[in-house]
């Protein structure tokens, strides 16, 4: 058998009033995520672990059949091995978003979705301190790297996407021992990179050129997402499968390359809208032609939900469902009924709250051999439903795909 996961991000939702308490899976026009729902099985999964954040890196380890309560060490690190950033054991790394502060609140975590040209731009002209060492990424997220032996990985960091239109300084990098030295040094440290972004940042071309174009800036960088070095079995060690994961995003691809799992990076994917959905699923196709596994992220519905207008969310999603969900169903005849078709969400991002939240995700997981008929759509009241109830282990999971 052949196995592709489709991972709707953040498609999950709230029921909303304006759809009239539906969610947006309810709302949606989704045929084949109904036909998949309706031919396949379907369950709840836990992808968020009792007090861990309802972070993407957490819910994508507990799908792919890791334990993240041991497994992940932050999404810093799995994004700096995506961007072949080099770290030594004693390392530590953060994620860094390119955000714009307004009147003292963050006001954008992505700055305006700033594009990866002039991002790079910004980030390899950071030049205004010492001991921090920046890599450009994609788009709005990058990489900082710090000694290990100068710097604490001991403290708490706040996303800036779950703290939109709030004061930034009730937000700011704070020790989780207010008694432990290096912590204490450590965020101050993060705190100053974080001030003195601001004049570099506005001074540079690309933002003047933005700003007099009416385009959001870039006023500061945010550090976060603090971790190190990441040391996890491969995905062929713990199930015996050799595989490919296809994404726009360095923390999914770097939690694929700490897996052991190929990387595959599709020209334009951007993980908005505008991403090349038909080269995803052609470049998946050819992977699952010489591996045995794929898994397929798709941004876009995720980054729709942190905008909070569930207009977007759905046509992400049923943008979804036609260039991503359909052509799988169609690629059965050329896979002999041999592939196993499963799709889920990693988390919820209720366009109410425009973040993420731990609540369990539906699922459906259709194999061509255990085929059922029950005439319902993909929701999330069907996954409550469904045949496999509620499942709260990755690997549980997992070994439920693959000996489906």
């Amino acid at each position: 058998m052949k196995y592709i996961i489709l991972i709707c991000d953040g498609a999950a939702d709230w029921p909303i009033e304006e759809l009239g308490h539906k969610t947006v899976f309810e709302a949606a026009k989704t045929p084949n995520l109904d036909w998949l729902a309706s031919h396949g099985q379907m369950g709840m999964l836990k992808t968020i672990p009792d007090d861990m954040p309802a972070d993407s890196g957490v819910a994508n380890m507990t799908i792919l059949g890791y334990a993240p309560e041991n497994d992940y060490s932050g999404r810093g690190p799995f994004e700096a091995l995506s961007a072949g950033v080099k770290l030594k054991e004693n390392d530590i790394v953060f994620r860094v978003n390119l955000i714009n502060i307004k009147d003292g609140f963050i006001y954008d975590y992505s700055s305006g979705h700033i594009t990866t040209g002039e991002a790079k731009h910004l980030i390899d002209n950071l030049t205004y301190t010492t001991g921090a060492e920046f890599s450009a990424g994609v788009q709005y997220r990058h990489i900082l790297k710090l000694d290990g032996n100068n710097y604490s990985a001991n403290i708490h960091q706040y996303p800036p996407h779950d703290h939109l239109g709030k004061p930034y300084k009730d937000y700011l990098t704070i020790p989780k021992d207010p008694n432990d030295e290096k912590a204490i040094k450590t965020a101050s440290y993060i705190n100053k990179l974080i001030e003195e972004s601001q004049e570099p940042l506005r001074n540079d071309r690309i933002n003047q050129e933005r700003k007099k174009e009416g385009k959001v800036v870039a006023t500061h960088i945010w550090p976060w997402g603090v971790g190190k070095r990441p040391n996890i079995k491969s995905f062929k060690e713990k199930y015996g499968k050799e595989g490919a994961v296809i994404s726009a995003v360095d923390l999914i691809f770097g939690i694929g390359i700490a897996a052991g799992l190929k990387p595959i990076r599709v020209e334009g994917a951007t993980g908005l809208p505008d991403t090349n959905y038909e080269g995803k699923v052609e470049a998946a196709l050819k992977q699952l032609r010489e591996k045995d596994f794929v898994y397929l992220h798709i941004e876009a519905i995720d980054e729709m939900g942190h905008t909070g207008d569930p207009k977007k969310k759905i046509a992400a999603l049923e943008d979804f469902d036609l260039k991503i969900v359909k052509p799988f169903i169609e690629a059965e005849k050329e896979f002999n009924n041999e592939l196993v078709i499963v799709v889920l969400p990693d988390h919820p991002t209720p366009c109410k709250k425009r973040t993420h939240t731990s609540d369990p995700i539906p699922f459906v997981i259709y194999n061509p051999k255990k085929l059922s008929k029950s005439q319902r759509e993909y929701s999330e009241n069907t996954g409550e439903k469904g045949e496999y109830g509620l499942i709260e282990n990755g690997e549980e999971f997992m070994k439920l795909i693959l000996n489906n």
